[in-house]
């Protein structure tokens, strides 16, 4: 197997992680910890999927390193919220390049990925220490959003270009866009994170359980999740592996991943003790909960035998009132890192902005092909193969792909005619992935 980090490189590199700054997005010092942090992300992944030693996270808990991991997601989410909209309304703002905004916009995606491979681990969890509130927190920001965008019909109906594809020149408003469509696939992420958190709930502290059932009301988030299924439009298409996908008719009815997730994180959060008793079933919540009956069918209990607990739990509740948590005196903690980025920043957000476009995001030639050329080293296409956990799917129909589009080696098909009948779909892609791929070996030509 292809690996992309040693075990003392990525020792390294961990330990060299650090907290920064708003205003230290997109310099030097954090596109070198970025490219740190991708590197380990795909040997993470590598590792997990090939169920091997998964080094990557034993040395972020043994380091102590997670806590600096989940500053550096939110520090992002923050930058993406204050920062970029009014880096985009500067009319003087025309780069010859938009590829390093469009790594600072990313970011958050592969932090967020990288977690999603070490918090399934126990150990994790108890290592993150007081931040898992500011990831429980995070979670319910990116939930909330997801259900919200797709009652009001805001899911995104195109698939989001990759870093290769973005390393020639794009417009701010195309940034945006991407944006839009890598929120999404944060927020499905983020799913996974907080279904992890749950899985573990017991050995971390009251103030974890307390953010999630009292402060958040995450049951009732999860329940509008399964009642609005935003990875799914209708029979024909659902998320998967980062990608909308035909549905095949036999796997109509089978539950995807994301499906099973929250499923999950609702019977850890209904069925362990500690939960029931401190979770209230007051009216409301009750009658959001008993909106699960309709869902819990014989064909999606077949797939999660568990479910039939939880199916046990709702009919008993429909039948009773339980008693209200009792309302003892504790000292709670409260997340800080949101809050503590913001404070320190407050008023200051056109400043940062003004300083990063004039310092940071105009890059000369010299430094746009230094970028170009790192990017290829860090993207190498032979290791981010082995990345998919699965064999690739066709762009067509969704079966298994057997040959790949020769021109821009990004889309696969499993015979020539899905290939022609797709064609119409993939060919802006293809060509701006192509055109894309010519740019970056003519800097890379210029720059050796």
């Amino acid at each position: 197997m292809d690996s992309v980090l040693l075990h003392g490189e990525a020792e390294g590199y961990i330990q060299s992680l650090e907290n920064m700054s708003l205003r230290d997005i997109g310099g030097q010092r954090w596109f070198r910890q970025h490219e740190f942090i991708e590197k380990l992300n795909m040997q993470a992944i590598l590792n997990a999927s090939a169920n091997q030693d998964e080094f990557i996270k034993d040395l972020f808990v043994s380091l102590g390193k997670i806590p600096t991991l989940v500053h550096a997601l939110i520090l992002t989410e923050v930058w993406k919220h204050k920062v970029f909209p009014i880096i985009c309304k500067l009319q003087d703002f025309n780069p010859k390049s938009t590829f390093l905004l469009y790594m600072v916009i990313h970011h958050e995606a592969t932090i967020i990925n990288l977690l999603e491979t070490i918090m399934y681990h126990k150990e994790s969890s108890e290592a993150a220490g007081d931040c898992v509130l500011d990831l429980v927190d995070y979670c319910h920001r990116k939930l909330t959003l997801l259900v919200g965008r797709s009652v009001s019909g805001e899911i995104p109906t195109q698939d989001r270009i990759t870093h290769t594809q973005m390393s020639g020149t794009a417009s701010v408003q195309d940034l945006q866009k991407q944006s839009d469509m890598l929120e999404f696939e944060i927020s499905i992420k983020a799913l996974s994170v907080l279904c992890y958190i749950t899985d573990h709930i017991e050995s971390l502290s009251l103030s974890v359980l307390s953010r999630m059932l009292c402060t958040h009301n995450m049951p009732c988030v999860l329940v509008q999740l399964v009642e609005n299924c935003p990875w799914k439009r209708g029979t024909q298409e659902k998320y998967t592996e980062g990608k909308w996908r035909a549905v095949l008719p036999e796997d109509q009815l089978k539950l995807s991943k994301h499906d099973g997730q929250v499923w999950i994180a609702l019977l850890n959060l209904m069925l362990k003790p500690d939960c029931q008793r401190k979770y209230d079933f007051n009216s409301f919540n009750k009658t959001q909960l008993l909106k699960l009956c309709g869902f819990l069918t014989d064909v999606v209990i077949d797939q999660l035998p568990n479910l039939l607990d939880l199916k046990h739990f709702l009919s008993q509740l429909a039948l009773t009132d339980p008693v209200a948590p009792k309302k003892d005196l504790i000292l709670e903690q409260v997340p800080e890192i949101w809050n503590n980025i913001v404070m320190e920043n407050d008023k200051k957000w056109k400043a940062i902005a003004k300083y990063q476009v004039t310092h940071v995001f105009n890059p000369s030639e010299s430094e746009l092909r230094e970028q170009a050329s790192r990017l290829a080293q860090t993207y190498n296409l032979d290791v981010m193969e082995n990345l998919i956990p699965d064999k690739p799917k066709c762009g067509a129909c969704g079966r298994t792909g057997a040959k790949r589009c020769s021109r821009c080696q990004g889309e696969w098909y499993c015979n020539r005619e899905c290939q022609v009948k797709h064609w119409p779909k993939h060919k802006p892609s293809c060509n701006l992935m192509a055109d894309a791929f010519q740019k970056l070996q003519e800097e890379m030509k210029i720059n050796s």
